[in-house]
């Protein structure tokens, strides 16, 4: 394969310090302000903080916490799961996803992914729990290995909702949990409704690189259910209520306040950064669509009655790692989100998989590549992308 010569134009694939610029004031102040109380463990800024993602995630109550892993760990600990249990999930996620469940002392059984949407197939999970399990008693036991079946953990993958009707029903109908992973999704819906507000537990990652990023790690815990989020709250301090008094063990799970109030200063311009993602989305669909190279590049789907907040925008390409050496080349970041499925990371060797027992999954791994979406880019930016994509298309 012979590539054109490329032409370079710098698109980094993130660049927090044009976002930084523009809110420099309103964080200075917060940050100034944290700094002069000297109050920097679950302060005022968590509690206005936790008020409003309440609000914002259409949720009952809304817990802070010190990551989207930390979320993951404290959700599972908060609903006893444990040595014996399983949770059924998804092996196209980040790490934390499965890694926390194993962290518990739980098994993470991986169901294969819907190709379009990426998130967890509802048909996938109804398959396993139909035909692999039994019940005994009031309990959903895993054939194979004689676990217990406790969870559902659906995750709702680059800001796109997984179907969540169906999988709902299916916990309903089997009496197990879910706790949703929607570190990527913080404002996503399904059918009108925020993603974190169906399951029992909706579990956000306020990574840098997130929709909605702190200036470091932090997390959020989103929960209906009163008795619940009390114990969420216990347990991300250890356990302790009163203070030094521990009914049960948690851990050291609490969001900093200083990461508080810059979430809290740009919290109030996350739906503008949505609609800039959307935006600029929007512009690669059409582009793509001009460029005439469909079939050989897949474009991200919108599902019917989803809001998709593009925290990344995903290429599908069959010659992925030659496309990203020569984006590359091009001036262009680029990111591989995930190159191995969970199912076949080392670590979980001992769980047994196959490549082929989550086919989509793996094929995923090999062919998807994000390119940059934040909101801040130009068109000359976006069509840069668009061009160099084809240009490499075209000469296959």
């Amino acid at each position: 394969m012979s590539l054109p010569a490329p032409v370079k134009l710098s698109v980094p694939l993130l660049d927090l310090k044009l976002q930084y610029e523009a809110l420099k004031p309103e964080l200075e102040r917060a940050l100034l302000q944290v700094a002069a109380s000297q109050m920097f463990i679950l302060g005022p800024a968590v509690k206005s903080l936790e008020a409003r993602l309440a609000e914002y995630t259409q949720c009952k109550f809304a817990v802070g916490v010190s990551s989207g892993t930390d979320a993951l760990l404290l959700a599972l600990m908060a609903l006893d799961i444990g040595h014996g249990d399983e949770v059924l999930t998804s092996p196209y996620s980040f790490f934390a996803t499965a890694g926390t469940i194993a962290r518990t002392g739980a098994r993470p059984v991986f169901l294969d992914i819907d190709p379009v949407s990426y998130n967890l197939s509802p048909a996938r999970v109804a398959e396993f729990l139909r035909k692999r399990c039994r019940r005994d008693g009031g309990e959903v036991r895993n054939q194979a290995t004689g676990g217990r079946v406790r969870a559902i953990m659906p995750v709702h993958l680059y800001g796109q909702a997984a179907e969540m009707d169906e999988l709902m029903a299916l916990a309903r109908e089997y009496g197990l949990r879910v706790i949703e992973d929607a570190a990527q999704a913080l404002g996503t819906e399904y059918k009108g409704r925020r993603v974190g507000s169906f399951g029992d537990v909706g579990c956000f990652s306020f990574f840098p690189s997130k929709n909605l990023g702190a200036f470091g790690d932090a997390g959020l815990c989103s929960a209906n259910d009163p008795d619940l989020a009390e114990r969420l709250r216990i347990m991300r301090v250890h356990g302790g209520k009163p203070k030094y008094y521990h009914k049960v063990i948690g851990g050291n799970f609490r969001i900093d306040e200083i990461q508080a109030a810059v979430l809290d200063v740009k919290l109030g311009h996350l739906e503008a950064w949505h609609a800039g993602r959307q935006r600029n989305a929007a512009y690669y669909d059409r582009a793509f669509a001009r460029a005439g190279i469909g079939g050989r590049v897949t474009t991200p789907v919108t599902l019917p009655g989803h809001r998709h907040i593009y925290n990344q925008y995903i290429l599908r390409v069959p010659q992925r790692d030659a496309l990203r050496t020569y984006l590359a080349d091009c001036g262009i970041g680029t990111e591989i989100y995930y190159p191995v499925s969970l199912h076949m990371q080392e670590c979980f060797a001992y769980l047994g998989y196959r490549p082929e027992d989550c086919p989509e999954s793996a094929r995923a791994a090999r062919e998807t590549l994000a390119v940059p979406i934040y909101p801040e880019l130009t068109e000359t930016q976006l069509q840069h992308v668009v061009d160099s994509v084809a240009r490499f298309v075209q000469a296959l």
